[in-house]
């Protein structure tokens, strides 16, 4: 079996590789830059190209994906808090997700303040941490003949979830089954 040699990275050959990217994927600026700088980075130790050459390529790339609008750390954000948090991801953990794909913290928190207003005025906490609940069958999702002796267990799932203690306790107390 042959290995491919990894082609010469040149502005088109970049532009090709994030716009085929990014219609597979949603993602951030950063992570994008990280993306295609790999791609940069290989082809300088192959192909002996400047790698400062290619990251001032990217940069401009980028901008003008983010003028065109098909790339928004704002609309990635909004995105990936509602998908986090119907899983039933902790605000922490939805945080620390974002933060390692090189969202700015603004984003994050206007992003989880949105999917707070939809809440409909329950805390969203409580509603991510029940709907990991119902995802893991802990708590109230539990066998009822279980619940009892596997309390502890549910409250150590939430804790490793990011969920405070007082959450936790309140989602494994409560009687809701649906």
């Amino acid at each position: 079996m042959t290995h491919r040699i990894p082609r010469l990275a040149t502005p088109e050959r970049l532009t090709k590789a994030a716009l085929h990217y990014l219609e597979r994927f949603a993602t951030s600026r950063d992570n994008l830059r990280r993306v295609l700088m790999r791609r940069v980075v290989t082809s300088a130790r192959l192909h002996g190209t400047d790698p400062d050459e290619g990251a001032g390529v990217i940069e401009d790339l980028l901008d003008r994906l983010a003028a065109q609008g098909l790339l928004d750390d704002a609309t990635y954000a909004e995105g990936r808090v509602a998908a986090l948090r119907r899983r039933g991801a902790s605000e922490r953990l939805v945080r620390l997700k974002l933060r390692g794909k090189g969202v700015e913290d603004d984003h994050i928190d206007a992003a989880l303040g949105r999917w707070a207003e939809d809440t409909d005025g329950d805390d969203p906490e409580f509603a991510a941490a029940l709907n990991l609940a119902r995802r893991r069958r802990l708590g109230p999702f539990r066998d009822p003949d279980r619940r009892a002796e596997t309390r502890d267990k549910d409250m150590a799932a939430l804790a490793r979830a990011g969920f405070d203690p007082d959450v936790a306790r309140r989602v494994i107390e409560t009687d809701r089954s649906t």
